[in-house]
């Protein structure tokens, strides 16, 4: 019987977590019963390329948080992205668009922000909270530690990884002795003076 070492059980243990958390968003409840996820799973040197974007944000916008978060996406295992096409309407003609209409919603110009495009239907983002609730879940559920990440979902779509959601995040999930996610600088600390 052949010694499978700590190291490569925790890498492949990582991996099928992971694995599992796409499955929770993939299986998350969806308004209207309409999946509009968008999902991958990223490792090695895909991964380094996002966080290498996290930090030329970082320069970029002078928000130093964009570092730290590259430094734990560089640490972790694996990042899931999880994204949305938040541009699809639900037609309930709710308003929380920002248009009285879903009509009007779809009918707007697309406006693009720094990161993300809208405006995005209210269900839509409230399926993508939902997806990503699912997958963190899955992971604490698994005792695999993890953080949601706004930083790293929108250099992942700065970088063109799902291209069919305009708002993207990312959840980087770790197995350490320590929890990477949980001693961070704190939020007064990430913009430089």
């Amino acid at each position: 019987m052949p010694v499978i070492s700590s190291k490569e059980a925790e890498t492949q243990g990582l991996l099928r977590a992971a694995g599992l958390m796409v499955v929770s968003c993939r299986t998350a409840p969806k308004s209207g019963g309409v999946d509009d996820i968008e999902t991958v799973l990223v490792t090695g040197e895909e991964k380094d390329k996002i966080a290498a974007e996290m930090e030329r944000m970082a320069d970029e916008r002078n928000i130093e948080g964009f570092r730290r978060d590259a430094d734990n996406v560089k640490r972790s295992g694996a990042l899931l992205l999880v994204g949305v096409n938040g541009r699809k309407s639900f037609n309930l003609s709710c308003g929380a668009c920002g248009h009285p209409t879903c009509k009007e919603f779809d009918a707007a110009s697309e406006i693009s922000g720094p990161d993300y495009k809208g405006p995005t239907c209210i269900f839509k983002a409230l399926d993508l909270g939902v997806a990503l609730g699912s997958a963190a879940k899955m992971a604490s559920d698994l005792n695999l530690d993890n953080r949601i990440m706004y930083r790293a979902g929108t250099a992942a779509k700065r970088l063109k990884y799902l291209s069919k959601s305009n708002v993207v995040m990312g959840i980087p999930v770790s197995s350490s002795g320590k929890n990477i996610y949980f001693d961070r600088p704190s939020r007064t600390a990430v913009r430089k003076k």
